[in-house]
């Protein structure tokens, strides 16, 4: 008897400046475009300092994380600033500044969307 349960995905939503990277791979061929895109935010996870922050992000307390409690990831602080960044051009993460410190949250409508595109049918 598998304990292994599957999760449902969730629909993703289009906000502000954010589009879902593309359709199901099953579905259709990807457009050029749609290529990409999706590329850019695969690669953005493909450095492992990256997915660590961008996991820290993920499974913060209240679904965001301010710069100052995800910082020790085992490199200085610039290059937390760049992966970050990286992340952020990749639309992966959004960012708010408050006072001096500056909090990230997950972009929860294109990680639906890149889940949705990874999703099989089965």
């Amino acid at each position: 008897m598998s304990n292994i349960k599957a999760l449902p995905f969730l629909e993703p939503e289009v906000t502000e400046g954010v589009m879902p990277c593309c359709p199901p791979l099953t579905e259709r061929p990807l457009t050029a475009e749609e290529a990409e895109r999706t590329a850019a935010m695969f690669k953005a996870l493909g450095d492992p300092v990256r997915l660590r922050l961008f996991s820290l992000v993920a499974s913060h307390e209240g679904g965001e994380a301010c710069v100052c409690d995800i910082s020790d990831v085992g490199v200085s602080q610039p290059t937390v600033s760049h992966h970050l960044r990286k992340l952020k051009e990749a639309g992966l993460l959004s960012s708010e500044r408050r006072g001096t410190w500056v909090y990230y949250r997950v972009e929860p409508s294109v990680v639906a969307a890149m889940g949705q595109m990874l999703k099989i049918a089965g």
